[in-house]
């Protein structure tokens, strides 16, 4: 890998992780689209509870992975919310890029010992 792809590399991690561990506790918390369409039919009270009307909101219990310790956008345990969202976010990215730089490393490995194969076979 060269140089100047590590820095580029070094550079977009550090500005994902940056983004994911500030700007993710600035996100709306009102209803996305889906959540919106779901909702369509029903009236609520102040606390955002299902008091009538009928919706596909009705029938939403919880996620099987509710009680994990990465559920509702923060990190289960830690009591302040901006410092849980942030470091629930910043996981995430660190996460996602390893596995991510697990496949393409897997990927250009593999095909490396494909292309090895093929020059000798000829």
């Amino acid at each position: 890998m060269s140089k100047r792809l590590g820095w580029f590399l070094a550079g977009g991690l550090l500005v994902a992780l940056l983004l994911a561990g500030v700007a993710s506790s600035f996100a709306s918390g009102s209803p996305d689209g889906l959540d919106y369409t779901a909702r369509e039919g029903c009236t609520f009270n102040a606390e955002g509870e299902i008091t009538g009307g009928t919706c596909m909101a009705q029938q939403e219990g919880d996620h099987q992975l509710s009680g994990s310790p990465l559920a509702d956008y923060g990190i289960k345990g830690i009591d302040n919310e901006f410092l849980s969202t942030g470091l629930s976010g910043v996981l995430g990215v660190l996460i996602t890029f390893g596995i991510g730089g697990g496949v393409f490393w897997l990927a250009r490995r593999r095909g490396r010992s494909t292309a090895g194969t093929t020059e000798a076979g000829n």
